[in-house]
Parts: structure tokens; sequence; C-alpha cells
């Protein structure tokens, strides 16, 4: 049975219906499966080569994971609304202002948001993001034409929005920017390969996957040693400086799941781990005094993987969330 947040992340997603007509919107899978990250048909993208601008209308919930101009028309009061917006892990988003129609004097509002939150958990994590969390809102009815530009810090934006009166809306452009070094990042898919470098910076970078996964860390430079360490109460690396950490939980905001192995010393090879939890984080904390790396492949773990153990597994975790 999918627990609570994966329930939430489908609800957000299952809004996104196939359709046919003039404009075609992204496939979704049924809601039942276990993959509620969108995939873009092949028909889509062949259209979309041609350089065409992709349009279509908004639903009060809704998500989007492609370039384009997208409208919102309230046919009747919508009082509590959000758009997710979800690139690749090495692409930012920008979200221009076309045209906006609202009351902001009569309760109206329509804000951005700089990453993902639900039911009040961020990703990322207000530990993790270069901005402080009332910085991460550009509020239009405050900004105006002041800031009708907005571009995302990782590959996740939202918006929220209320709009009471029947045919007013807005109508805005999504457009994708590289990141030459992406830190935090949503995974769009349940599995797949990385790598995470962070150059001389001081910064901490998280990359969530929003299943139970298989884990293999194939590589890792942090300038140190051989070592892999588990996690218990009495152990960890946060007196290194320099480390990665697996984390596992039911929620959205890496600093609010449990810490299940810690990774202090560079390593070339393999280490594997499973977890059974609805979103698993690889975090890695980095002092700025060396170019950090980490490579790693995943994918998505199913019932028959959990009763057998594969060579160089740590110990398992969230089995009974399964």
């Amino acid at each position: 049975m999918p627990s609570a947040f994966q329930f939430q992340c489908h609800l957000v997603l299952i809004f996104l219906a196939a359709s046919k007509g003039e404009t075609r919107y992204l496939e979704v899978r049924d809601a039942g499966e276990d993959d509620p990250f969108l995939l873009l048909s092949e028909d889509l993208k062949r259209e979309l080569s041609a350089g065409q601008i992709y349009r279509r209308s908004l639903r009060c919930i809704d998500m989007l994971s492609i370039e384009g101009q997208f409208t919102f028309t309230a046919d009747q009061p919508q009082l509590h609304c959000a758009t997710f917006f979800i690139g690749e892990p090495e692409e930012l988003i920008t979200i221009d202002y076309d045209f906006v129609n609202i009351d902001c004097q009569g309760g109206d509002f329509l804000k951005v948001f700089d990453g993902w939150i639900l039911k009040g958990e961020k990703f990322p994590s207000s530990l993790d993001h270069p901005l402080t969390t009332s910085q991460r809102y550009v509020d239009f009815c405050e900004s105006g034409n002041i800031q009708r530009s907005i571009r995302s810090s990782q590959n996740v934006a939202m918006i929220f929005f209320r709009i009471q009166q029947p045919g007013n809306g807005f109508t805005v452009t999504v457009k994708k920017n590289s990141n030459l070094f992406p830190c935090n990042v949503i995974s769009q898919t349940p599995s797949g390969r990385f790598t995470m470098v962070i150059p001389h910076q001081h910064r901490n970078c998280s990359f969530s996957i929003i299943y139970p996964v298989v884990i293999k860390i194939s590589d890792l430079i942090l300038g140190h040693l051989n070592g892999l360490l588990l996690k218990k109460p009495s152990a960890g690396c946060a007196g290194v400086g320099d480390f990665v950490e697996l984390l596992g939980g039911a929620g959205l905001d890496p600093s609010k799941m449990f810490p299940l192995a810690d990774l202090c010393h560079s390593f070339h090879g393999s280490a594997q781990m499973k977890i059974g939890c609805d979103n698993t984080v690889l975090r890695m904390v980095s002092s700025g005094k060396h170019v950090n790396r980490v490579t790693f492949e995943y994918h998505q773990l199913d019932l028959q993987e959990t009763e057998t153990r594969k060579e160089n597994s740590i110990e398992e975790f969230c089995f009974p969330g399964i």
C-alpha cells in the first residue's frame, strides 16, 4: 500500500491526463503504479524538436517537466492551487510572467517558491539552500513589475496561487537553463546514474529519489583515506568536514529524515545499500577545502530484492513501510 507521502505525490501528478486535442498534455501512467513522475511522449518530443512552442492550460493542481507557455484562467473561485515544475538534474528553471490579472487587494496571490514544499516540508531543506525561507518566496502582489522573471536554484520550483474571481488568471513562460554543477536535485525517474561534483565550495547538496531504491556508490573522492562507516548514535562523520550521508524517510525535507550511513573517506569500488523508505536522499557535505565528487546509480527496489542480499550491501532499512 502506498504511504501518505507517496499518496500526496500522486495527488500532485494524477491530474496530468494524456490528451489528443489541439494541444497535447504530458503522458502520465495510471496513478496506482509506483512511478508518479512524468515522461514526455516521443510524439511530443518530435513536435517540439521542430521548434514549436508548447502551450497548454494549467489545472489548479498541476506539474510540468517541459518548456513552454502556460495559462491559468479561473472558471470558479480557486483558493488552494499549485503548479510544480521539474527539470533534468543539470537544469535550472526560469519562470517569466507574461500576463497577470489577479485581485491582490481582494485576497488573490501568486507566489513562486524556489524549490518544492509539500505538507510544510521543503526541498531543498533550509540547511541546504543558499537563501532563507522568506527569500525563497517571490510574491507577485509585492514585487509586481519589479521581478517578472524568477530563476530557481535547482531543478525544481513551484507556483502557489489563489484566484477568486472567475475569468481572472495569468500566463507564464517556462524555460530551462543549464547548470554546470547541479547541487540539490529531485530525480524524475526511479532509476538512473549521477555524478555530483562540489568544486571548492562550502555548501551541502542533496539528491532526492522519491522511491524505495537500491543505491550503489561506485566512486567517492573526498581527499581522505579509504573507509565506510555505518551510522551509529555515537559515531559519524560530523567532525571530518567533508562526507556523504545516506538518508531515508517518509517526507520531502532531508533535514527531517533518518541518517542511515556515513561515508567519510574516498574509495573506488562498490558500496551498495537497499533503502525501502518512501524517500531516499544522498547528501554531500562540503567544507570547501576540496573538489568533492561522488558517482552513484540507483533503481527502484522491488519486493524480491528485499529477500536477497548482494555482495557489498550495507544493512537494509525502512522495509516495513514498503
